[in-house]
């Protein structure tokens, strides 16, 4: 049985993918780049203190959080986007998760109440989106409102063309920079008029910042960085994981910044619903926060790859090389046929733009944006990487 608005929902980008090609033999040894899964080595020292610290398994954790842990993620904050030292303080300002996808999923639920501008309150995604955005809205019993984000705009929403009715009853913005699946950067300008409109309409903004730490030139700007310009949080949410920046997605820890009221309702949110991150975890990520040389590291093995990719497939596909995050996102004409045939005649394992996109509810699939493309995670190693990119430039 589906429960009512539960049908609203999309089926899940990987079920998807695993109906498409699951019941096909591959045409080669399966290389998985469907996935946004890590797989760079995990620091050791991290491993290190959980096996330190693991008398703490037995231990209840507090819920929002080791002192430790808060002030090395304010720390970090504080010099990663040049914030003024007492801006974020650790006790009102920040709360850690058990990644981010849990996070961003909660914040819906959170800040969406059961009617705005007395209507239904809409929640705006861009469209293709991380699917957790969609399901938050609608298990808050919101619109969800998919928002084009063209390529001649930086793959970024227009939110400043959109019409006054529709800001009213908006509750939150899901925007992610760098963008899954696009890679793009919103900059601190664009950042600036969206807290803009959101001071002026009440709404609040839920930044997903997961890949900011992923870039092959100059660091990405925060939402945090037009916040400080801004002289506070106010209506803002960032969400930042160990998963890419530090190689840790097993650790499932990540955190939650900005508006300290919305940071004390979120807690409160969480008192009900939520699982504290094991006192073991919550060390490892602090020494993880402090430490930026693993991180340098993480970023060196993904200039290799994108340098890699942009010799193989630099003068095809729509190709450019982005700003930030470890996707290519591929202009093949059909994602899901080219996703099809990459399995069955090369053995490569590629996400269709598709299943990250709505479709138009006129034209359907065709109208869908991601429909053209094919999303591929440069996270394996680099020999095969090199040995999957040959293969997808001879297959398609």
């Amino acid at each position: 049985m589906v429960i009512g608005r539960f049908e609203e929902l999309p089926p899940y980008a990987f079920p998807r993918l695993r109906a498409l090609l699951d019941a096909t033999k591959p045409g080669a040894e399966p290389v998985n780049m469907s996935i946004g899964e890590p797989q760079h080595r995990v620091p050791e020292f991290v491993l290190k203190v959980l096996h330190e610290e693991r008398a703490g398994y037995a231990k209840y954790p507090p819920m929002g959080g080791t002192a430790d842990l808060l002030q090395a993620i304010t720390d970090w904050l504080t010099r990663r986007y040049d914030l003024a030292a007492d801006f974020l303080d650790p006790a009102r300002h920040i709360l850690p998760l058990n990644g981010t996808r849990e996070g961003l999923f909660n914040a819906g639920l959170v800040v969406t109440p059961p009617e705005k501008a007395g209507a239904q309150p809409a929640v705006l995604i861009p469209n293709p989106f991380y699917q957790c955005y969609a399901g938050a809205a609608v298990t808050a019993g919101a619109e969800p409102v998919f928002l084009p984000t063209p390529r001649d705009n930086n793959f970024l929403p227009d939110f400043g063309g959109l019409p006054a009715d529709l800001l009213a009853r908006t509750a939150c913005v899901y925007l992610c920079s760098p963008a899954n699946p696009q890679g793009t950067v919103a900059e601190v300008d664009y950042w600036d008029a969206l807290l803009a409109l959101a001071d002026t309409h009440n709404f609040v903004v839920l930044a997903d910042e997961c890949y900011a730490e992923i870039y092959t030139e100059k660091p990405p700007p925060g939402a945090l960085s037009a916040a400080a310009r801004r002289g506070t949080p106010k209506n803002l949410l960032v969400f930042h994981s160990l998963s890419k920046r530090s190689n840790l997605p097993g650790l499932r820890s990540g955190f939650v910044a900005g508006d300290p009221d919305l940071i004390a309702q979120y807690k409160h949110f969480r008192n009900y619903g939520g699982a504290a991150s094991p006192l073991p975890v919550q060390a490892a990520a602090a020494a993880a926060w402090r430490d930026e040389a693993h991180v340098e590291e993480n970023r060196r093995l993904y200039r290799e790859k994108f340098d890699l990719a942009q010799n193989v497939l630099g003068n095809r596909f729509g190709f450019y090389r982005p700003a930030g995050g470890f996707y290519l996102w591929l202009d093949v004409g059909d994602g899901e046929a080219a996703a099809e045939k990459l399995w069955r005649e090369a053995g490569i394992r590629v996400l269709p733009g598709l299943y990250l996109g709505r479709d138009d509810p006129e034209t359907g699939a065709a109208g869908n944006p991601g429909h053209a493309f094919i999303r591929i995670a440069l996270v394996n190693d680099l020999d095969s990487t090199a040995m999957a990119l040959e293969r997808i430039n001879t297959c398609l």
